[in-house]
């Protein structure tokens, strides 16, 4: 499988369309909450994503078929240690037939090059406990559980919905 990942351009309405479908999958598979995104998000998301300036997203293409077979959305931050941006990988995806072909791998290389681009100081992202599969991809990709001293013990992900 020949794969290109290119940047998302929210007003090109083939990436647009692209980007729900490949990201309304995920939504829909266990590791991803398992129901599909809710109306709201599939009318709004991409108008209010072409609202940030901190969004990147890149497609994946497979040059065979022509079809985006990954997605992988990115949110610049801010590191007040570093006094530097981050780059926070929010969603990876890629669908299920194409998984285990490099898509995973060519996704997080295109956002290794564009923080490095961005002169973020580091990467960050989120994994659950139980997408061993996942794990495994981004410790090959160089990620590594966030600790500051280890008798502090390893960073956890918390949330309070409002």
């Amino acid at each position: 499988m020949s794969i290109t990942v290119r940047a998302v351009d929210l007003n090109d309405e083939n990436h647009a369309a692209e980007l729900l479908r490949l990201l309304d999958g995920y939504a829909r598979d266990p590791m991803g909450g398992g129901s599909p995104l809710a109306a709201f998000t599939h009318a709004n998301l991409i108008s209010r994503l072409k609202t940030l300036n901190n969004f990147h997203a890149g497609l994946a293409w497979d040059e065979a078929s022509h079809r985006a077979v990954g997605l992988i959305n990115c949110i610049v931050g801010f590191s007040t240690f570093a006094a530097a941006p981050l780059l926070n990988v929010h969603d990876v995806v890629v669908e299920s037939e194409s998984r285990g072909k490099g898509v995973g791998a060519a996704l997080m290389a295109y956002a290794e090059k564009l923080g490095r681009e961005l002169k973020c100081c580091k990467m960050t992202l989120e994994v659950l406990s139980e997408n061993h599969v996942a794990q495994r991809a981004y410790v090959r990709a160089g990620y590594h559980p966030y600790v500051l001293d280890p008798a502090a013990g390893h960073a956890t992900l918390m949330v309070k919905p409002l």
